[in-house]
């Protein structure tokens, strides 16, 4: 407990001591603007001054040894009053009924969840500089606190550094829109990675790594639903890994570098089934080839449709994907685990075939999946004997598609057997 509070004054005051007051203030706001992404921007700044405040106080030379410890403390007894200026969050009751540290750190924990959209509208042509000249400060703070909550702290930085830069030197000269739009055309790849990092890290910061594995198995077989099960997975598997890496990297090239890669391996894996995807991947520059591969919409819906779905296909969704590919995420991912979890308890009961459809047979037999109804009679017995006959290339599917649950229902059932 002793070691989070140095923990946290040797932070702070080091980021103060290293950076100086002005870029620290910069730097508190962003983390701060992306902990409480759904607070105001008066929340926010509130918040940020108190513990700019704080370091100015206390991590200079001369300072009382205990100056941090009763400003944070006065601090904290401000988040809990009730007509606190900070930003709301669920759960500060219950740290509020804590006392000292395990207080401090209760709060220090809190954050809000990432937004679903964006709400900030940056302002554009001559708006820009009338805003910076009416209040610099406010319109910095602003860019700083904007939303991009789960873009990737260097990214960001470097993205707002640059904007402020330029906003600074256009508004100077005679024909300020003329100079931004310039400077927009040239810096477009790196806003253009600034929005693609926040929407990719957002769905994985909602999400979480396994279902965000699922989303994009989802959405890549959609757009392309005649590539390989087998690139698929592989892509899915490497996107979640990517985001896993980058999304709360300090690297500065991390994010940028990691998604360039697997720009690379959609065009190696998907243009020979997909023409769209490989007229994305003939434009230049791998910022533009994602962006077009990412704004894709759904493949059209095959003629034939086989609605009896057999085998691996019947437990994955792949021949979901393939034959209702305008169906959403949501849709699609409560019938895989809707199939799954039913296979895995049957599967661990190592409950007869009989019995096992006899239980299953009655819920699926009225099952509807993209507006059609499906004859699912006959899954879990697919089910079943796939798992009694399965080759190491089967199991593989289940470990590295779905849920590790039931990957381990299956492969305990399996070895029983």
């Amino acid at each position: 407990m002793e070691r989070g509070r140095d923990y946290l004054k040797d932070k702070i005051c080091q980021q103060f001591s290293t950076m100086g007051k002005e870029k620290f203030h910069a730097l508190t706001l962003v983390l701060n603007s992306k902990k409480y992404c759904q607070a105001t921007f008066e929340e926010v700044n509130s918040i940020v001054s108190e513990i700019v405040a704080l370091a100015e106080k206390c991590c200079v030379e001369g300072a009382s040894e205990d100056c941090y410890l009763t400003e944070s403390s006065a601090l904290s007894a401000k988040s809990c009053a009730e007509n606190s200026p900070f930003p709301k969050l669920p759960g500060t009751a219950a740290c509020c009924a804590q006392e000292g540290l395990a207080r401090k750190l209760c709060l220090a924990a809190l954050k809000h969840p990432p937004k679903e959209f964006m709400t900030y509208v940056e302002p554009q042509g001559d708006e820009v500089c009338e805003a910076f000249k009416k209040d610099p400060k406010e319109f910095t703070d602003r860019q700083f606190s904007s939303d991009h909550s789960c873009t990737p702290l260097p990214l960001l930085l470097a993205y707002t550094n640059s904007y402020l830069s330029t906003v600074g030197s256009c508004c100077n000269q005679k024909q300020p829109s003329v100079c931004l739009l310039r400077e927009a055309l040239q810096k477009a790849s790196l806003r253009t990675l600034m929005h693609l990092s926040n929407k990719a890290c957002s769905r994985y910061a909602f999400l979480g790594q396994n279902k965000t594995r699922l989303s994009y198995l989802i959405t890549l077989t959609q757009r392309s639903p005649n590539a390989l099960l087998e690139d698929v997975l592989y892509l899915a598997e490497d996107a979640s890994n990517l985001l896993s890496k980058c999304c709360d990297s300090l690297e500065g090239d991390c994010i940028q570098s990691e998604l360039f890669a697997f720009t690379l391996k959609l065009c190696s894996k998907l243009s020979a089934h997909d023409q769209r995807v490989a007229d994305c991947c003939s434009q230049h520059g791998n910022c533009t080839i994602y962006q077009c591969i990412d704004s894709l919409p759904w493949d059209k819906l095959p003629k034939s449709l086989d609605l009896t779905p057999t085998n691996h296909e019947a437990i994955c969704g792949k021949g979901y994907l393939k034959k209702f590919p305008t169906a959403t995420e949501d849709a699609v991912s409560a019938q895989v685990e809707q199939r799954a979890n039913f296979a895995s308890i049957c599967c661990h009961l190592n409950a007869p075939p009989s019995y096992c459809g006899m239980k299953v047979k009655p819920h699926f037999s009225n099952a509807t999946f993209g507006g059609k109804m499906l004859s699912l009679s006959g899954t879990l017995g697919s089910y079943r004997s796939g798992i009694q006959m399965a080759p190491k290339s089967y199991i593989y599917l289940f470990r590295k598609f779905l849920c590790r649950p039931i990957h381990r229902s299956l492969g305990a059932a399996h070895k029983h057997k």
